[in-house]
């Protein structure tokens, strides 16, 4: 059996009002991630239900894989730029990747 050789990166997972998501899309690029993953989600928190039942109510759920310095980069801009006027949480975890160049 062949080894795997694994390899650490940061996990940044944004949670935010779906208004954002193209702008999100640009800024993670442009502060230099590879990629990530969006996904439409619901969920309650301290400013309530947010069902997606319409436009102005949908949240999306944000994964980018990267550099951990990348990762802060992305995360201090998103809670300059967008936190104190918009629905974001944020959080990290650390992860290990099998083929490294794509993050």
């Amino acid at each position: 059996m062949m080894a795997i050789t694994k390899h650490r990166r940061q996990l940044l997972v944004i949670i935010a009002e779906a208004t954002l998501e193209k702008a999100l899309v640009r800024d993670v690029k442009r502060l230099g991630a590879h990629g990530y993953t969006v996904y439409d989600v619901r969920g309650e928190g301290s400013t309530g239900v947010r069902e997606g039942a319409w436009e102005a109510d949908r949240t999306i759920e944000m994964k980018v894989i990267c550099e951990e310095a990348i990762a802060d980069a992305i995360a201090e801009h998103v809670l300059a730029q967008y936190a104190p006027n918009y629905g974001v949480t944020m959080f990290f975890t650390d992860v290990q990747v099998l083929r490294p160049q794509k993050f």
